[in-house]
C-alpha cells in the first residue's frame, strides 16, 4: 500500500492578487463591514458557516483563527456547523447564521431566502446591520469561490 501525502499545490495565486486593483475594492468593502455595527465575532461566525459550506479550507482555518483571537471559545467554534443544535448561539447569532446558510445556498430551493427567515433576521438586525450582514456573506462567498476555484492552501495564507 502506498501511503505517500501529496502536498497540495494552488493553481495560481489567489486571483486577488493575480489581477491589478483587484484587491483594494475587496478590502474597502470588507472596511465597509467591519464599520457597520455588527460585532467582530458575529462577522466570523457567519465568515465560517458560508466557508464549511463551500469547503473553503482556507477560510475555515482563518475564520476560525480569527475568531478564536476575538474570543470565540473552542466549544462554540466547533459547534458553528451544527448550531441549530448547539446551545451556545444567541438567537440573533441564529438568524445571522440561518441568513448565511440560505444566501450561500441560494440554488438549493424554489425561494432562497424565505420571507420568515427574513424576518427573523429583521428581528435582530437593523437596516444598515442586514446590510452589511447580506455583504458579509456575499464576500466570504467571493473568497471561498476565489480559493477554492484556484486551489489555495489552507494554513498557506498570503
Amino acid at each position: 500500500m502506498n501511503t505517500t501525502l501529496t502536498i497540495p499545490q494552488a493553481r495560481m495565486a489567489n486571483p486577488a492578487f493575480a489581477v491589478p486593483d483587484a484587491m483594494k475594492p475587496l478590502q474597502a468593502l470588507g472596511g465597509a463591514i467591519a464599520h457597520a455595527g455588527l460585532p467582530a465575532t458575529l462577522l466570523e461566525l457567519v465568515h465560517l458557516r458560508a466557508s464549511q459550506i463551500n469547503g473553503c479550507g482556507v477560510c475555515v482555518v482563518q475564520h476560525t483563527r480569527i475568531a478564536r483571537r476575538r474570543g470565540e471559545s473552542d466549544e462554540k467554534l466547533s459547534a458553528v456547523a451544527a448550531w441549530r443544535d448547539a446551545p451556545y448561539f444567541t438567537d440573533a447569532e441564529r438568524a445571522a447564521l440561518a441568513l448565511a446558510e440560505a444566501v450561500t445556498r441560494i440554488a438549493d430551493r424554489a425561494e432562497p431566502v424565505p420571507d420568515e427567515l427574513w424576518e427573523e433576521a429583521a428581528r435582530h438586525y437593523d437596516e444598515q446591520e442586514l446590510g452589511a450582514l447580506v455583504l458579509a456573506i456575499a464576500s466570504v462567498n467571493l473568497w471561498n469561490r476565489l480559493n477554492v476555484a484556484t486551489r489555495q492552501v489552507a494554513g498557506q495564507e498570503w
